[in-house]
């Protein structure tokens, strides 16, 4: 039979325990283009513009 603790942990040390257990959220900024949200050091997905500059090259709207 393996080994088993003598006592119930207390809640707060639980807790303790699990202090780093937690969903981040993520840092959301407005791009300095266009003004819409964007994850912070990725590449605005509107305007396709990353430090000031074009990295994608995104599809113009087709005119019907």
């Amino acid at each position: 039979m393996p080994p088993l603790p003598k006592r119930k942990y207390a809640a707060s040390r639980q807790g303790k325990r699990r202090s780093h257990l937690k969903i981040a959220l993520p840092h959301i900024i407005d791009c300095p283009r266009c003004k819409s949200p964007r994850l912070a050091h990725h590449a605005c997905p509107i305007c396709g513009t990353y430090r000031g500059r074009e990295v994608i090259r995104l599809p113009e709207p087709e005119l019907d």
